[in-house]
């Protein structure tokens, strides 16, 4: 399993897009770990409206705020995966991107 973590903090209106780029990957055994650092928009109601879609393959933690580097250390410390990936709340991957990297790290 691949686990994207995620650090977010107030980017409520970006952050549904990088999720959905994690979760509608062609290789389907990932999860996204979502870190909130301390977030006073949105984030909270955006996340529980993916967590019904996405159910068990996005986790969701609420942290105060500490910094980017804390939220990634409480994500891969939350992260089920063998693999660690990292991506920012306000960016995507493309949906073939967890794949071509698991076939070039297991071949």
């Amino acid at each position: 399993m691949v686990s994207v973590v995620i650090p977010t903090y107030n980017s409520a209106t970006s952050l549904g897009r990088a999720v959905e780029s994690v979760l509608t990957q062609t290789y389907s055994d990932s999860e996204a770990v979502v870190v909130d650092d301390g977030s006073t928009d949105d984030t909270a109601a955006v996340m529980k409206n993916l967590q019904k879609k996405y159910g068990l393959r996005l986790k969701y933690m609420y942290q105060p705020n500490q910094g980017v580097s804390v939220a990634r250390n409480t994500g891969i410390f939350h992260a089920t995966g063998e693999y660690i990936s990292f991506l920012d709340a306000d960016d995507y991957i493309y949906p073939r991107k967890i794949e071509r990297q698991m076939a070039f790290l297991t071949d």
